[in-house]
């Protein structure tokens, strides 16, 4: 009976190690999705939905980054997306 218990929790291990393994590659996927646009790309993508176009102008760069950190997390941005579209509004 231990030896059956055994091999049962071996297998829900390897299980969550391969489920592991693939949710890390899968996010090396999207990463190097985003490491392809520009940020007026991810801009359009996400934040054109709720905003028009904005004066770049609007905001000095501190408060883009302000903005950027806040609209983060509605609009679930990843640091990097967030960090590409921040910059391409400091421009």
């Amino acid at each position: 009976m231990k030896n059956i218990f055994n091999k049962k929790i071996g297998l829900v291990i390897a299980c969550c190690v391969v489920i592991a393994i693939s949710l890390t590659i899968n996010g090396c996927k999207a990463s190097a999705s985003v490491t392809a646009k520009s940020g007026a790309q991810l801009w359009g993508e996400n934040c054109r939905r709720c905003h028009n176009a904005p004066d770049p102008n609007s905001f000095s760069s501190e408060q883009w980054v302000t903005i950027g950190m806040h609209m983060q997390s509605r609009a679930l941005l990843t640091n990097q997306e967030r960090d590409k579209i921040v910059e391409f509004l400091q421009q």
